[in-house]
């Protein structure tokens, strides 16, 4: 098998909410979008980040299409988690967790999306 690309696709209850979040915080750029459906992509980023409006008749399979937010963290590795976390709260991003360094390496912090998804900016130091 080669993998040729990535994606990740979250149900939201507002995906140009979402969409709209991502660019201007994190700076993706929207690829493709229609009713219901938002796709964003950083080059550097590895992936493509998906927002789908729930209850899309197109997502299959039916019994998973409900809110992507339980449980969900939507993770990027980041050079300088200090000057982020003071950007980003400049910016007015809702931090819900601040700055915390684990003891295995891991410095992040996390913050939520107008439809309650978590995204976490990562260092390890």
């Amino acid at each position: 098998m080669k993998v040729t690309a990535s994606a990740i696709s979250l149900n939201v209850a507002d995906p140009q909410a979402s969409a709209k979040f991502v660019i201007d915080h994190l700076g993706f750029t929207e690829t493709m979008s229609a009713d219901g459906f938002v796709s964003l992509d950083r080059p550097d980023a590895g992936l493509s980040l998906i927002f789908l409006r729930i209850g899309l008749k197109t997502f299959k399979p039916e019994s998973a299409a409900g809110s992507a937010g339980d449980g969900l963290l939507v993770v990027f590795v980041v050079d300088d988690i200090d000057a982020e976390y003071a950007r980003l709260q400049a910016e007015g991003v809702p931090i819900v967790t601040p700055i915390e360094t684990e003891e295995w390496g891991e410095r992040y912090f996390q913050m939520s999306d107008p439809n309650g998804i978590i995204l976490q900016l990562v260092q390890w130091v």
